[in-house]
């Protein structure tokens, strides 16, 4: 498959991946914080061999994974597995056929950036997918699939019991779940959580005019702090985006 920016690179539909039982495991664990007992395997209900087939299937050099989460307006998240042999990582953007480049959220690397999305616009984007396209349409893969790139200081009360419940249905133990859950949500291992505001109506110093209706950042970390989500877009291609991320103000 071929996505710009990324011509030359060994790209392959990642969507079979998530069948395997180790998927989650390989994907999570690593964001798992805990003040206690260190995270385990148990808690997402696999093995040690479960997990390195998949870990292996997602870091693969000659077959790079990419998954599709298209959402409303013809958007597409998109979570690209950049396995380089020196310096693997995970890019997290947004893409559309009608933008001259991607709307870029977050990196997993040795030079992260992020966050990329609020807590807001996680759950927006799981829950509208665009069944017409290829990709990713259920709303717990969605969710836990681009999990890695958010970091919200404002979480809902609820935060827990959504990713837990996404958790669950994922294959989690139920008796597993809400821990799994805290333990994800409790602190980034590589960016802290972020405040995500709606433009005012005139842009911070060294940033860009600001088109109304989609988050902006404070995190220094992240690509959207005081820029915006795609550069060179539209206003009308802006206006979309921010219905399709559930942003846009309400009179």
């Amino acid at each position: 498959m071929l996505i710009d920016g990324f011509e030359n690179d060994p790209l392959v539909p990642g969507e079979e991946l998530l069948a395997l039982p180790g998927f989650w495991a390989a994907y999570l664990l690593w964001m798992c914080q805990t003040e206690g007992d260190d995270p385990d395997l148990a808690w997402f209900g696999v093995d040690e061999a479960d997990t390195d087939a998949a870990s292996d299937a997602l870091h693969d050099e000659e077959q790079w994974p990419v998954f599709r989460i298209p959402f409303s307006g013809g958007h597409t998240a998109v979570v690209l597995g950049c396995n380089f042999p020196d310096d693997p990582g995970t890019e997290y953007f947004i893409a559309h056929p009608e933008w001259g480049r991607h709307g870029y959220l977050a990196t997993i690397d040795g030079h992260q950036a992020g966050p990329g999305l609020s807590w807001r616009e996680l759950t927006h984007i799981a829950r509208t997918p665009d069944l017409d396209a290829p990709g990713v349409h259920a709303e717990h893969a969605r969710l836990l699939l681009l999990l890695p790139a958010v970091g919200d200081e404002n979480l809902p009360d609820e935060a827990v019991d959504i990713l837990g419940d996404a958790l669950t249905r994922a294959g989690v133990p139920a008796g597993e779940a809400p821990k799994l859950a805290q333990a994800l949500l409790v602190d980034h291992p590589l960016w802290e959580p972020a405040e995500w505001t709606l433009p005012g109506p005139s842009p911070l110093s060294g940033s860009q005019e600001h088109f109304p209706g989609i988050l902006y950042c404070d995190g220094p970390m992240s690509p959207r702090s005081g820029r915006r989500l795609a550069q060179g877009i539209t206003r009308e291609h802006s206006d979309r985006l921010a219905h399709a991320l559930g942003t846009w103000p309400t009179a």
